[in-house]
């Protein structure tokens, strides 16, 4: 699909995350690179935007986080200590330079990359991507693209990726189901 990487967070991203859609700023919405935030970004993108933003990132630092603490960072991510929070995680590390995380815009490549944790999120995205018909379920909310290793999530969302279900996410990433 796309090569021209769109984007928040570092280009170089051991832990990618593909979302449909942009944070509905003119600055983001016109976006047409990878842009690192800088700390105070992600709390301006969400008073600006309202709480589905917030959610998405909130969610995402969730996971980060766990993924952290059971030692699963993709190629480059930061360690986790000095982070007994995962809000603190979001606030100070989060989609910023040496994060090692990128929230990407832009459709995914589907060339395998052993190195990098790469997630498709809903089912929806899949659906609009062609991949539905070519993805392996592992339980009801998340399958595998054996191809390119993309593991389809919910949504960055606290209904749809609930806490247990992160959880039940860095199990699977753990066992090895995205390539890595």
């Amino acid at each position: 699909m796309s090569k021209q990487r769109i984007g928040l967070g570092d280009d170089n991203a051991g832990i990618q995350v593909f979302i449909a859609n942009r944070p509905p700023l003119a600055e983001y919405q016109q976006l047409q690179a990878m842009q690192l935030l800088q700390r105070g970004d992600i709390a301006r993108i969400a008073s600006e935007t309202g709480n589905h933003w917030r959610k998405i990132f909130n969610v995402y630092a969730k996971l980060i986080f766990a993924l952290q603490q059971a030692s699963i960072n993709g190629d480059n991510n930061q360690d986790v200590s000095g982070y007994t929070r995962w809000q603190d995680l979001r606030d100070q590390q989060l989609l910023q330079a040496g994060s090692g995380q990128a929230l990407l815009f832009s459709p995914p490549g589907l060339n395998r990359d052993t190195t990098k944790i790469r997630l498709l999120l809903a089912k929806g995205y899949a659906q609009t991507l062609g991949l539905s018909t070519e993805l392996i379920w592992l339980d009801n909310d998340f399958a595998l693209h054996k191809a390119s290793g993309l593991v389809l999530c919910p949504y960055f969302d606290y209904r749809q990726l609930s806490d247990i279900k992160i959880q039940r996410l860095v199990r699977f990433l753990s066992a090895g189901l995205a390539g890595k």
